[in-house]
């Protein structure tokens, strides 16, 4: 039966594809595979949906994005996997294929699956769209044909699973909305007692949900709304990072050798990335799941704390609003799935804020002060940006006259000392290495050298910061740090938000004038600098200046928009056929270190055949790092017996130096090595070279994904250290 409807669908297939060719369908089918239009004009048809549709239309964008993506990931995508069904043209030899060859199985049609549920839910908001909509779903269902990447039998199951995934979800959420709505959102409810709104729809329910006030209930339906937010937000987060989309970064993997070995602290960092990192790995396992669980665990934890402060300072619909600015800015989305040093510099900077915020109130108490000095402490044990803090406290105190009087009580001394106890660790590790952190630190701040006045550096900050937190955001970001002076400078708040945030990033773009500064330095200045711009801005909405909501939706529409393709780029191929260049790829670090192990085991193993023990050598500790991580032969030796390394130096130029089972020249002698160096076109160094006997340079393999080049690697076989 089966061999028959193959045969069936292969005939079909020929019929479609070689029988029906010619240059007239050529020009009309070629589009539909994607082209550059399609997802701009998606964009302004979601845009105006959003500005003129009302209701309706925000919540059939939200929907149709929430339903398509889950059904595509959760539903498609495992499908073509388990099915494993082969292309076309890889069974057809005389296929006519006038499209890229996907690599993914061919059963069935996500391109179908995803017109078909699209044509779905716009019938369900809209019915008169069928007449549009279903023809063009036809239409994308002949091109897959047509084009020669899937068979009949793949397009008819992507139209029955794709509508009938829409329908299932749709009426899923429905009878969700239906149940839990009155009883969780009832003032929305009232309006909206059903997902699906139609044209001329009225209000079906106008009688009181409870005996509550109308505000007191308002505003717990924002905040219940923040709460479902977070949890979606941690789900959907967790699940990204286990999927393995992306490997680990260089100082990811670097940070998980630390937590082989823990210690006080680290040549670059304090020890807290290294004993979170610890934990999840003794969690989860030494997996790229396993190092990075905490990170959307502390996005969550932040946005959590935001909501309730924010809520409790202003109010709840402006810190569900702040939630939404805070995940589409891409520095903080990045935070909340790869796991550095930064994610806990903000939670801890972020609880220290706001403790500090209850302890300076008239009354305050001596353990709110306690609890800020934990925080600052605990944050100083993740990054040392985090000592900042203390000069925005007293940035902060010589701003606002009335808080002042708690200098005279014990409470911001004693947060002070348990400051200093949180930094002892740091210290000692320090003191018994001649003060090796201060040294780095220093010279990566290029203060070791005579200040040179520069301003090549000073517009790339304004640029870079652009790209990492929303252009429209830090602009709004900005505007309020210096446009609140004149409006709102009795405003304790607003002040306060001020003195946590604006002396970080104001005083790295003056630094700028200096030395280059990297984006991600003002990490912890980012959400009491959104805080500020939160209060500031809607207090101009509530004055009459009326495009602060139009530069919010479009700011949140475009944030929302972009999201998804921060986190797997290759969209950009399914939407509109185009990729974008290997360069300019944000994942361009995270992608290809598997690849790269692999060709690097493979060298090995070519080495190994004559009969000597083989070590792997690399310039730099990032790729000495990921390569150790993902080569299982490697990671079976630590942390005692290591077969990746660093180069050898005679001074500390990374963690490496301090581990005495590092210096290969003293372990490894007279064995063979593959010496390996990524991206950098330069030979190695010769002090390097001139450790063996001889060198011979196995050439450069490309490391690429989907046709372009993502790393170079040069490999060396070395053999005979001397």
């Amino acid at each position: 039966m089966l061999a028959w409807l193959q045969s069936i669908d292969a005939a079909l297939f020929r019929f479609i594809n070689q029988k029906l060719s010619c240059s007239a369908l050529d020009a009309v089918m070629r589009p539909f595979d994607g082209n550059v239009i399609f997802f701009p004009a998606l964009l302004v048809l979601a845009v105006l949906l959003c500005w003129k549709g009302g209701a309706r239309g925000r919540l059939f964008v939200l929907l149709t994005a929430v339903i398509i993506f889950a059904g595509d990931v959760l539903l498609i995508g495992p499908l073509k996997h388990a099915l494993g069904r082969p292309r076309p043209f890889n069974n057809i030899a005389e296929a006519i294929v006038l499209v890229g060859r996907g690599g993914s199985g061919s059963l069935p049609s996500s391109h179908t699956s995803s017109w078909f549920a699209g044509a779905f839910l716009a019938y369900a908001f809209y019915p008169r769209t069928l007449w549009v909509m279903l023809p063009f779903a036809l239409t994308m269902a002949f091109s897959r044909v047509y084009v020669g990447v899937h068979y009949p039998g793949d397009v008819l199951m992507g139209a029955v699973v794709g509508a009938g995934y829409a329908a299932a979800l749709l009426w899923t959420l429905n009878a969700v909305w239906r149940r839990v709505g009155q009883d969780w959102f009832p003032l929305w409810w009232r309006k909206m007692p059903s997902v699906v709104l139609r044209a001329n729809e009225t209000e079906a329910i106008t009688s009181p949900a409870s005996g509550e006030s109308e505000p007191a209930l308002r505003e717990a339906q924002y905040l219940r709304a923040g709460y479902l937010f977070i949890a979606v937000l941690l789900i959907a987060r967790l699940g990204y990072i286990a999927s393995d989309k992306i490997q680990l970064s260089e100082d990811e993997a670097y940070q998980w050798l630390w937590s082989k070995h823990p210690a006080l602290s680290y040549w670059s960092k304090p020890p807290l990335i290294a004993y979170t990192q610890w934990i999840g790995t003794h969690m989860w396992g030494d997996t790229a799941f396993g190092v990075r669980f905490f990170s959307p665990v502390i996005a969550a934890a932040v946005s959590l704390m935001l909501l309730r402060f924010m809520a409790r300072v202003a109010n709840a619909r402006l810190a569900l609003l702040l939630l939404l600015i805070v995940t589409v800015a891409p520095m903080m989305s990045a935070g909340s799935v790869l796991m550095t040093v930064d994610p806990l510099l903000v939670l801890f900077w972020t609880a220290a804020m706001i403790a500090g915020w209850r302890a300076v109130q008239p009354d305050g108490s001596t353990i709110h002060w306690l609890w800020s000095g934990l925080w600052m402490g605990l944050g100083f044990l993740s990054k040392y940006t985090a000592a900042f803090q203390i000069i925005c406290w007293a940035i902060f105190f010589a701003l606002w006259k009335p808080a002042r009087i708690h200098l005279r009580r014990p409470g911001p001394w004693l947060s002070l000392g348990i400051f200093a106890v949180c930094a002892l660790p740091v210290i000692l590790w320090n003191a018994q290495r001649g003060w090796i952190t201060v040294q780095h630190v220093s010279t990566n701040a290029q203060l070791d050298r005579a200040w040179q006045p520069t301003l090549e550096h000073f517009g790339d900050f304004l640029v870079e910061e652009a790209g990492l937190l929303h252009p429209i955001f830090l602009g709004a970001a900005v505007w309020a740090m210096f446009g609140f002076w004149k409006r709102y400078r009795d405003r304790p708040l607003f002040l306060y938000f001020f003195a946590m945030g604006a002396p970080v990033l104001l005083g790295y773009w003056l630094f700028t004038l200096r030395a280059r500064v990297h984006g991600n330095w003002i990490a912890c200045a980012v959400v009491p600098m959104f805080c500020l711009m939160a209060v500031y801005w809607e207090q101009r909405w509530r004055e009459g200046a009326r495009f602060v909501k139009a530069g919010l939706v479009t700011a949140l529409v475009f944030g929302f928009v972009l999201l998804p393709f921060l986190h797997e780029t290759d969209l950009t191929w399914k939407l509109a056929r185009w990729r974008l260049p290997a360069e300019k790829d944000p994942l361009r670090r995270v992608r290809g270190i598997k690849r790269i192990t692999d060709t690097v085991a493979k060298a090995r193993q070519g080495l190994l055949a004559e009969g000597k023990p083989v070590f792997v050598l690399t310039t730099h500790y990032g790729p000495a790092s990921q390569v150790t991580f993902y080569m299982p032969a490697a990671r079976e030796g630590l942390p005692g017996a290591p077969l990746v390394y660093p180069r050898s130096s005679a001074a500390p130029r990374d963690q490496f130096f301090f581990w005495p089972e590092y210096r290969y020249r003293e372990t490894r002698r007279g064995q063979n090595a593959i010496l390996f160096v990524v991206g950098d076109k330069r030979p190695p160094p010769a002090a390097l070279l001139a450790e063996f006997e001889s060198v011979t340079s196995l050439g450069i393999a490309d490391v690429k994904q989907h046709g372009r080049t993502f790393h170079r690697v040069q490999l060396y076989a070395c053999r005979n250290l001397l």
